[in-house]
């Protein structure tokens, strides 16, 4: 069985796009919605037989979409959320999901009331890289990660922030930490579990905006861990980089900007651990769909009961918790520790 996909908002969309299309078995996608109607219709027409529309409402009470694919600006995407699930629609929505602990609790209340599903989008974790380091792990080869280091050296000039809401915290919600090292941020989450205290030195370097372009980190994982997390939007050369170091090995990431997990990693044996058991587990690892593929394939499992590793709702907030506890320690230049609880001052949302 297939679903029948309405993609929302045809800018990063067109990347959910190909993701969709490179998983014919599990979608179709019948439609793209935009105000923009030449951009609409552009991406619409990439796809074989999908259609064109402005009518958001429309949409929702189509009985023939099963799936919205909500890739509207940030500011949006609350109540897009709240409103395609009232519908009964899936729903996949971009990051940032919401800019608040209070709102994605809104919409962990709405999913339960209306039995949906909710699928925050953090494409980072598919890959040929993170399906070697999982490997590595079950097999019982990687032990206790020590420390680890990640960096998020990417290139925004001031043509990036033509388009009105971006750079602005009424519009994007956030600068660095919230729209772009989110991802390396939920990856290491992902990989460590969550995080119990961190530090930030925020500031805005690169360009004129509202918002932090550049942040330098210090985090303790639950699990006794220390990484520390680097940002910018003013390399030369764009780059994405994770490093962890477990007893039993060191792994390096690939450096591709926006999808490092993609390509084979770099594991380097620890004694006792030897290079030949690492390398025979790897032997055996089969890469994975990537990125938005990588996704959307694991959702489609999960909805047909399958074991998946998809990305859930509670993932999307424990990693809006660590964005809140980021701008928290910024401006008290203080270590924060988390959970946060609801009296926390940021839990409502962190826009000064």
């Amino acid at each position: 069985m297939t679903l029948n996909v309405c993609i929302v908002g045809a800018g990063i969309g067109a990347q959910h796009l190909t993701g969709f299309a490179a998983l014919p078995q599990y979608y179709t996608v019948r439609s793209i919605c935009d105000l923009d109607a030449a951009r609409g219709r552009a991406l619409a027409s990439q796809y074989p037989g999908a259609t064109y529309t402005a009518d958001l409402p429309g949409v929702l009470t189509d009985t023939g979409i099963d799936l919205v694919d909500i890739c509207l600006p940030p500011h949006l995407h609350f109540q897009s959320c709240m409103d395609a699930l009232a519908a009964g629609k899936i729903v996949v929505c971009e990051k940032p999901l919401v800019p608040s602990l209070k709102e994605a609790d809104a919409l962990a209340e709405q999913v339960a009331r209306t039995g949906g599903t909710l699928l925050p989008v953090f494409q980072y974790r598919y890959g040929a890289g993170m399906a070697q380091l999982r490997a590595l792990i079950d097999a019982g080869l990687a032990g206790p990660c020590y420390a680890a280091s990640l960096e998020t050296h990417w290139n925004r000039t001031p043509d990036y922030y033509q388009i009105p809401w971006r750079g602005t915290w009424a519009g994007e919600e956030g600068g660095a930490i919230l729209t772009h090292a989110i991802h390396i941020h939920d990856l290491v989450q992902g990989v460590l579990g969550p995080v119990a205290r961190v530090y930030a030195e925020l500031a805005t370097r690169v360009n004129d905006i509202e918002v932090e372009d550049c942040a330098a980190l210090t985090l303790r994982m639950e699990n006794g861990a220390l990484v520390t997390s680097s940002v910018t939007l003013g390399a030369a050369v764009e780059s994405s980089r994770i490093r962890l170091m477990f007893q039993g090995f060191t792994v390096e990431s690939d450096h591709a900007p926006y999808a490092p997990a993609a390509q084979p990693w770099r594991f380097t044996a620890r004694a006792p651990r030897t290079q030949a058991q690492i390398d025979a587990v790897l032997s055996h690892v089969v890469p994975p769909p990537v990125g938005y593929a990588g996704l959307f394939a694991a959702l489609a499992k999960a909805l047909a009961g399958e074991n998946s590793p998809v990305v859930t709702l509670d993932d999307a907030r424990r990693s809006l918790e660590f964005v809140t506890a980021t701008y928290a320690s910024a401006r008290s230049s203080l270590p924060v520790s988390l959970p946060l609880s609801a009296d926390h001052p940021m839990y409502t949302g962190w826009r000064p």
